[in-house]
């Protein structure tokens, strides 16, 4: 096996390639078929997106010896030479401005410029990281980008267009590159998996599309350390989760449901799990955010993941749904701002987990607040144990939940009995909260039946 970094391996050689670029590719190529291909191109965007892999297969259209054309041969010298594992052509010049962003640079290059192609249509400059080109460079540059030979085309790549000066700007084609989607991504990456012959389980591949953030390159490269470390079985999800951080599904369930039933002993928990497993807690924290903008999603559209609002596994969208149905609507939004709040206050935190379990008592303790949001969700907590409850018997005034109650038994109810949602701790706290009667059944001030 080649140990060529994957994304190099499997760099585009043709706009056909080029994935989640479509706006930009399909323009460039019937700009090629018009033959009306402009002296100079701004190429800007995210990292990893294509802009410097879009800027060789240009000049590969432009320098093959049947082109202009938008599909290079792949035969021809030039061809060959700007091919994946290419040596290179003479006429296609490379130039990095990060170290070569001086005026005596585009002075040497304004120079050099004037000069014919040695063996090839074109003489082409792609100048990568172009905005750390300085003032003074740019403007040593102005007058052969405004009115180069016949010869001679410009490349311009850049993550900051704004930092390429306006006269430099307005003599150029500009083509804004876009973080490719994660569907499209996810679907790339398997392919390049299966030319691998790597098994795969389910739920790595969107886990590695989160942490590539819509960088192709970043993908690549974080599936190319998974597809390293990987056995005989393949790479498994414990796998990535360990080797990425992020946080185990199973955690973030237990929390979740236990913000549902308002169990605070299985949060905190949760919480000594995960400082004791080793866990970045602030790293929990935005999954557990992530998890409840897909439940805030899921309750709003039960069919989210067949519309790609939501990119996870079918069982894991299976169980959210499941949770989404647990929680208000406005209990939910609520758990969620909190939890956003917590994030940002646990940058520079001193302890984070403190910070943790701040947020996992503000969540659970929606009574502690006056806020309309407070209100509305607890509102929620009082519907939802009143249709729960319906038909049940309400758990005594004087009921205390003991540590085994925690585990979600519903006191009263015999082993292998389903835990309806609402019983349990969460429905015999409400009961005392809203007690103001002595002690009897549910029309003595506990949970009444729906209906009266």
């Amino acid at each position: 096996m080649s140990s060529l970094a994957l994304y190099r391996r499997y760099r585009p050689e043709s706009f056909a390639e080029v994935i989640g670029q479509e706006h930009v590719t399909d323009p460039l190529q019937q700009a090629l078929r018009n033959n009306r291909v402009n002296h100079a191109y701004l190429f800007s965007g995210p990292r990893g997106c294509g802009k410097t892999t879009s800027a060789r297969i240009l000049a590969r259209c432009l320098n093959c010896e049947q082109g202009p054309t938008p599909t290079p041969c792949g035969e021809c010298q030039s061809c060959l030479d700007l091919a994946r594992n290419g040596p290179g052509s003479i006429d296609v010049i490379e130039i990095d401005a990060a170290s070569h962003g001086g005026v005596d640079d585009a002075r040497e290059l304004r120079e050099k410029a004037f000069f014919g192609p040695a063996a090839s249509r074109y003489k082409i400059y792609i100048i990568d990281e172009a905005h750390m080109v300085t003032s003074a460079g740019f403007n040593a540059l102005l007058k052969v980008v405004e009115e180069p030979p016949e010869h001679l085309k410009f490349i311009f790549a850049t993550t900051e267009p704004e930092k390429v000066i306006g006269t430099i700007r307005s003599r150029t084609h500009h083509y804004p590159f876009r973080l490719v989607p994660p569907g499209t991504l996810r679907e790339y990456l398997g392919e390049v998996c299966g030319k691998e012959n790597i098994p795969i389980e389910d739920g790595v591949l969107p886990l590695v599309v989160r942490a590539g953030q819509g960088s192709v390159r970043d993908s690549m490269s974080v599936m190319d350390q998974l597809l390293a470390g990987a056995r005989e079985e393949g790479v498994t999800y414990a796998m990535a989760t360990s080797l990425l951080g992020y946080t185990d599904g199973s955690l973030l369930d237990s929390v979740v449901e236990a913000f549902a039933t308002g169990d605070g002993a299985a949060a905190f928990e949760v919480v000594d799990r995960i400082i004791e497993g080793g866990n970045d807690p602030r790293r929990f924290v935005a999954d557990l955010l992530e998890r409840l903008r897909d439940l805030v999603i899921l309750a709003a559209v039960p069919d989210a993941a067949e519309k790609g609002l939501i990119d996870a596994p079918a069982d894991v969208v299976e169980r959210m749904q499941a949770q989404a149905g647990t929680f208000g609507a406005a209990e939910l939004s609520r758990a969620a701002d909190l939890v956003n709040e917590g994030l940002t206050e646990m940058r520079g935190a001193n302890s984070p987990r403190l910070q943790l379990e701040l947020i996992c008592a503000r969540v659970l303790l929606p009574a502690a607040y006056g806020d309309e949001r407070s209100v509305m969700a607890r509102l929620d907590r009082i519907e939802r144990g009143v249709n729960f409850s319906a038909g049940a018997a309400a758990p005594a005034m004087g009921y205390v939940p003991g540590p085994e109650a925690h585990g979600g038994a519903v006191p009263g109810a015999t082993a292998g009995e389903p835990v309806l949602p609402g019983g349990g701790p969460a429905a015999a706290r409400a009961a005392v909260r809203t007690s103001g009667a002595p002690s009897g059944g549910a029309g003595a001030g506990g949970v009444a039946p729906a209906g009266q």
